[in-house]
């Protein structure tokens, strides 16, 4: 019997890949490029990017497909527990390390979940961030996708770079590609009146720019 290689990883299949955090960068010795072993989609309306639409696990397989992902593997060191710490405080912008993640006894949506695989790529457990489904958004299509992101960069997370046309502009560049995400990103060139997503980003962030205090309600 093979023992498996490493103890811990984390599964990035959003903004992790590209900005994982300092604590977590501390700590990860490698990648492994993977698919996500549940169906993932843009169903997930994030406050701290300004209502930003950003992706989630599916946990009733409904829509979503299985996509590219990356493993960021964990060095042997730092224990189940501490990792799935740090993952929580990066999820929920902590800065304090002495803050822990607790698995809250009635969970909602609003909280930050960590889920378990075990033994998946022959990493013994795969950590990873899960939500609970917002049912005031339970029935978004790609249109009104669109209609959030154009909001979220017109808003204090376009400055910080941080609004849905990013996040999915960097989900493509890693072949993320979900049962939404194609029809999703042409309601936004529509809408802009750009060709590729760079050219929106670029003409919005000029806009709001133009128009600090009209756009920036959220600021």
């Amino acid at each position: 019997m093979t023992e498996n290689k490493y103890k811990i990883g984390i599964l990035a299949f959003g903004s992790l890949i590209d900005n994982p955090g300092e604590e977590i960068k501390e700590i990860e010795i490698s990648r492994i490029e993977c698919k996500t072993p549940f169906k993932v989609e843009f169903a997930r309306i994030s406050s701290s990017r300004d209502n930003a639409p950003t992706l989630i696990p599916i946990s009733d397989g409904s829509k979503g497909r299985e996509t590219n992902a990356q493993i960021l593997v964990i060095d042997n060191e730092t224990s189940l527990e501490d990792a799935k710490s740090i993952l929580w405080r990066r999820e929920c912008h902590k800065k304090d390390k002495t803050q822990k993640f607790n698995e809250p006894k009635n969970p909602t949506s609003r909280h930050v979940l960590i889920g378990e695989l075990e033994n998946f790529c022959n990493i013994d457990k795969v950590i990873y961030t899960k939500f609970l489904q917002q049912d005031e958004y339970q029935d978004m299509l790609p249109e009104n996708l669109a209609d959030f992101a154009i909001e979220s960069i017109m808003s204090k997370a376009g400055r910080e770079e941080k609004d849905g046309i990013r996040y999915l502009l960097s989900a493509k560049k890693y072949g993320i590609v979900t049962e939404y995400s194609e029809e999703y990103e042409n309601y936004i060139l529509s809408k802009t009146g750009t060709k590729t997503l760079s050219e929106a980003i670029e003409k919005l962030d000029r806009k709001r720019k133009m128009y600090p205090d009209s756009n920036n309600a959220s600021s």
